[in-house]
């Protein structure tokens, strides 16, 4: 089965229309204030309401729990994407499936950082940079993803971290993940996507 494809970081209507077409499974809108890609609730809603069919993901960094549930409700959202230091048990006991980020640094395993999050219904994985949650552009190392192909875990698995048009068939044919993430490597800049990248990070990921 090929990979599915999750656009993230999505701020603008035309660029979530133009993702649904050319093949995306999942969109991200963030939520976090500090990224550059930030949306309020009335922009996300917009986007859940131009492409209603497509899973809509809410990405958090260490939100209060009310918080992310009044969001999730007015914006209609399917899956909860936790970015920051959420504890195992502060992604437990959603009524929406829960994707957990871990950050991977330098020389760690990505394999060991996920396992304690076992319970969730996803994990992704993304290269660490200190004060920066995500959307980076910045690559983990290929030694840090031995042994998420083993035992079932990229079932379950998004891999995210400086993937792009251009090395994202190698990454999906290395790891073979449940879905690869992007965000910087399909844009012209910050939150304005390049829909000519998104459709060949879509196409290359899907031929893998």
């Amino acid at each position: 089965m090929p990979v599915k494809v999750k656009i993230c970081g999505v701020t603008r209507v035309e660029d979530a229309r133009h993702a649904a077409d050319a093949g995306a499974d999942f969109l991200g809108v963030n939520f976090w204030a500090g990224s550059p890609r930030a949306v309020d609730v009335v922009r996300a809603r917009a986007i859940r309401d131009a492409v209603p069919h497509l899973p809509l993901v809410g990405v958090f960094v260490d939100a209060a729990r009310d918080e992310v549930e009044r969001t999730a409700e007015a914006v209609g959202l399917t899956l909860l994407q936790f970015h920051g230091d959420e504890s195992v048990e502060y992604c437990g006991g959603w009524t929406r499936p829960v994707i957990k980020a871990v950050r991977v640094p330098a020389g760690q395993s990505a394999q060991a950082l996920a396992a304690p999050f076992d319970g969730v219904a996803y994990v992704l994985v993304d290269a660490a940079v200190a004060g920066r949650p995500g959307g980076t552009g910045v690559r983990i190392e290929t030694a840090s993803l031995a042994g998420l192909a083993a035992g079932g875990a990229a079932e379950r698995l998004f891999l995210a971290g400086g993937l792009t048009p251009d090395n994202v068939a190698a990454a999906v044919r290395l790891v073979r993940p449940f879905a690869v993430d992007v965000a910087s490597g399909v844009e012209h800049a910050p939150g304005v996507k390049d829909h000519g990248k998104i459709d060949r990070f879509i196409r290359s990921a899907k031929a893998a």
